[in-house]
C-alpha cells in the first residue's frame, strides 16, 4: 500500500485548515495536511502578488514544501472591490454591512476566488492554482458563520454557503476548486518523482 501524500498548510485558521483537510483527505488520492502558524506579514497587492510572496516567505521560514492560501471577494458593481482586503471589510463592516455596501447598486452580483500557493522549498518560485465561484451579496442567512459565509449565494443554488452542509459547499466553493487543481499538480509531481531513475549504481 503506497504512502499518502503529505503538505503542510501555512495557516493558523482553524476553519479553513477542517475544510482543506477535509478536501484533500477524500477521493482516490488522498493527501494528508499537517497546519503551521506563522506570522507573516503580508505585503499590499494583487491576490497573486500576495500569494506568492507570502508562500514564498512561508517556504524560507520552514524550510521545505508548504501550501499558503488567500481568498478574494469580488463585487461587480465595484470593480472588483473589496477583493483580497475582504477580511478588512468584514471585520469592520460585519455580515450585513457587506450586504448594504450594495444598496442602490444595479447588481449585486460577486465572485469569490482562492488562490493557494505551493512551494517545493527555499529559493523555488511558487506555483499558483485558482478557484473561482460566482453567486451574489444577499442579506446574512445560515448557521455558519465562517468568514462571509452568511451573505454569499451561490449562482444557481439559492442558497448561501453557510446554509450548506459542508460537503455540499466542499464539493463546489472556490476553495474546492482551487484545490483540485493543487492536488493534480501534487499528484504529477510524486508520481514524476517515483518513475524518475535513480542515480544510484
Amino acid at each position: 500500500m503506497s504512502r499518502a501524500l503529505q503538505i503542510v498548510f501555512v495557516t493558523g485558521n482553524k476553519n479553513k485548515l477542517k475544510e482543506v483537510k477535509a478536501i484533500l483527505s477524500a477521493g482516490r488520492e488522498p493527501i494528508e495536511v499537517d497546519s503551521r502558524a506563522l506570522d507573516i506579514p503580508e505585503i499590499q497587492g494583487t491576490t497573486q502578488e500576495v500569494s506568492r510572496e507570502k508562500c514564498r516567505r512561508a517556504a524560507e521560514l520552514l524550510g521545505g514544501p508548504c501550501i499558503t492560501e488567500d481568498t478574494a471577494l469580488t463585487f461587480d458593481a465595484m470593480g472588483g472591490l473589496p477583493g483580497p482586503y475582504i477580511k478588512d471589510f468584514l471585520a469592520q463592516l460585519g455580515h450585513a454591512g457587506l450586504n448594504t455596501m450594495l444598496d442602490g447598486f444595479p447588481t449585486r452580483a460577486a465572485t469569490a476566488i482562492c488562490t493557494f500557493a505551493y512551494s517545493a522549498g527555499p529559493g523555488t518560485e511558487p506555483v499558483l492554482f485558482e478557484g473561482r465561484t460566482r453567486g451574489k451579496i444577499v442579506q446574512p442567512r445560515g448557521k455558519g458563520q465562517f468568514g462571509w459565509d452568511p451573505v454569499f449565494e451561490v449562482e444557481g443554488k439559492g442558497r448561501t454557503y453557510a446554509e450548506m452542509d459542508p460537503e455540499e459547499k466542499n464539493a463546489l466553493s472556490h476553495r474546492y476548486k482551487a484545490l483540485a487543481k493543487l492536488r493534480e499538480h501534487l499528484v504529477g509531481l510524486s508520481k514524476s518523482a517515483a518513475t524518475a531513475p535513480s542515480l544510484s549504481n
